[in-house]
């Protein structure tokens, strides 16, 4: 993340002390390792260019970050055009490279040089290792195995350049390894709260990293001990800030996504501030003044009624012909994403592919004014925030067969009663069974091989994150993308209830190219009616990403091969 001091300080870090002294400073085209690692002023600047390769929050200008259709490949979307599952290897690129863990290698190494005290320097080296942890846990999720790399290589140490591919358990050892010594040597307050990485901040991202870990090992790769090791070192880091006392869930849901200043919400671990003129995104004005891909009828079914239960059981439902109805007596957090009416190709502008339009995003009082269009919105963006960890230490204690009713009601239960009015009843849990209120949930939507207990869980953790970018990892660590075929989940690929009748205009509908349900005149608004145009799963190969080409001929000329990724051969 690109914070507006960033420069600021380079610039002070550059040109302080230039009076008396100016001709006897090096000139700045011989900066170096010798002369730039001398204070911890340098080394904070240095650790500032990892910022923007993980904490992109809404992104800038008009490039976005994952929140809302930054990552549409799930269930969540209706669109009109689904994105497809990748069909062939790449010939180069893909995300194979290892900068990155090059540049935090080089971070971890160079700190050991500064003249600062011992304490700063396991700080930094913490800092260094955190984000070495990140990157390599974006890479395997990617690719799988990979070779581990803890120092600096050079250019011509052919053998190491050219290393086979390490076991991604071992490497995630490793990776745990690197959190552990942040979570013990980073410190609690460093830099400017909310904004800088701490240990807090190790902490929240440690929870999310070996959950997915966790569950991979444990769905994907049947490795029960290191499933075990990982939710427990989940667990452990969400249950530390759940016990520190210092973050609590804000009252108010659709504030954490669209206040223009997030600097005293307690529930902020960390964000991305925005200052208008100076950096700015576009995600409001896509919730506001452009086309937008909506949400599927498979995620506002997936809102659970106030009473607790779906929807296909509670007497509480109203039905789904009108948007006043299907959010009578629902989840307070459906009424802060979707707006109150439809938005109809050919009578909005700004008109959603599924009907149901996106608010969640959306600041009111800045709509209408210029920052509320283009990539002006200088809204403020959640990077890690404390309703995820909640989310996270529930999962992880469910995983792990220890959840007891105390858990819920210090996590899923706290999240359903953020807001008085749209509140949900509390979860009960009996034995794998999920209840309410003495009833037992019986959704017939849920996967016969999850149980109760566990879909009730993953459905609070796809209704308090929905459009946050966690979707399409979650259904990979679960082993569960055949959620995301339109064919066999077809409630994907449909949207609101419309009749083409109620927007008539002497005898001609404003709405007569939309394709419906069954044909009719009246039903469920299909985005995607094309045949060829459906999203199919139906190769497990795409769970991790194909090696690009070029990498494996790289390595066969080296005398090494590069063992593609199974099914990709």
């Amino acid at each position: 993340m690109k914070f507006k001091y960033i420069s600021i300080l380079i610039l002070a870090i550059l040109f302080t002390g230039c009076k008396k002294d100016f001709l006897e400073k090096l000139p700045l085209d011989s900066m170096s390792d010798d002369n730039f690692w001398t204070s911890e002023k340098n080394v904070r600047t240095f650790s500032y260019g990892f910022y923007s390769g993980y904490f992109s929050g809404y992104g800038s200008g008009f490039t976005w970050g994952k929140y809302f259709s930054g990552e549409a490949m799930n269930d969540d979307f209706g669109p009109s055009s689904p994105g497809q599952f990748t069909r062939t290897v790449p010939a180069s690129g893909g995300g194979w490279t290892f900068t990155w863990v090059r540049k935090a290698n080089v971070f971890i190494d160079r700190v050991q040089r500064a003249p600062i005290d011992d304490a700063a320097i396991n700080h930094w080296m913490g800092i260094g290792r955190f984000f070495r942890g990140m990157e390599y846990h974006d890479l395997v999720k990617r690719f799988g195995d990979m070779p581990w790399y803890d120092k600096e290589i050079a250019e011509t140490d052919m053998e190491l350049l050219y290393k086979p591919r390490d076991p991604r358990g071992e490497v995630m050892d490793k990776v745990l390894e690197d959190f552990q010594f942040a979570a013990e040597h980073v410190r609690l307050t460093d830099g400017d709260k909310g904004l800088h990485v701490n240990r807090d901040v190790v902490l929240a991202f440690m929870s999310r990293v070996f959950l997915f870990e966790g569950t991979w090992m444990k769905y994907q790769m049947n490795d029960v001990a290191r499933a075990e090791k990982y939710l427990e070192a989940a667990k452990w880091a969400a249950e530390e800030l759940m016990n520190s006392g210092r973050y609590s869930l804000h009252s108010n849901y659709r504030e954490l996504f669209s206040s223009l200043d997030l600097a005293s919400n307690r529930e902020m671990i960390m964000y991305r501030r925005y200052v208008e003129g100076i950096l700015t995104h576009s995600l409001g004005s896509y919730n506001n003044l452009e086309p937008q891909t909506g949400m599927s009828k498979d995620a506002v079914d997936s809102y659970l009624m106030t009473d607790g239960l779906p929807v296909a059981q509670s007497p509480l439902y109203e039905g789904d012909k009108s948007i006043a109805d299907l959010m009578t007596d629902r989840d307070f957090r459906l009424k802060a994403t979707v707006k109150p009416t439809p938005y109809l190709l050919g009578v909005n502008s700004n008109y959603s592919s599924s009907g149901y339009a996106v608010q969640k995003f959306l600041n009111e009082t800045i709509k209408d004014l210029p920052i509320g269009s283009g990539s002006l919105n200088p809204t403020d963006a959640p990077i890690i925030r404390y309703g995820e960890v909640l989310l996270n230490y529930a999962e992880a204690a469910a995983e792990l067969g220890t959840l007891s009713q105390d858990d819920l009601n210090k996590t899923i239960n706290l999240l359903r009663k953020r807001e008085s009015q749209g509140a949900v009843a509390a979860l009960e849990i009996s034995g794998n069974q999920a209840m309410v209120n003495g009833t037992i949930i019986e959704d017939p939507e849920r996967d016969p091989s999850v149980s109760g207990i566990l879909w009730e869980i993953r459905r609070e953790r796809r209704i308090e994150l929905m459009m946050e970018g966690f979707r399409n990892d979650d259904l990979k660590r679960w082993k569960k993308f055949e959620y995301i075929d339109t064919r066999t989940n077809p409630t994907i690929n449909r949207g609101a209830w419309v009749n083409k009748d109620d927007y008539l205009t002497n005898g001609v509908s404003a709405i007569e190219t939309m394709t419906i349900d069954g044909g009719g005149r009246a039903g469920y608004i299909i985005p995607a009616p094309r045949a060829e145009s459906q999203r199919i799963f139906d190769n497990p190969r795409v769970y991790l990403n194909p090696l690009p080409l070029d990498q494996i001929t790289l390595y066969r000329d080296q005398g090494v091969e590069l063992e593609q990724n199974p099914g990709w051969e």
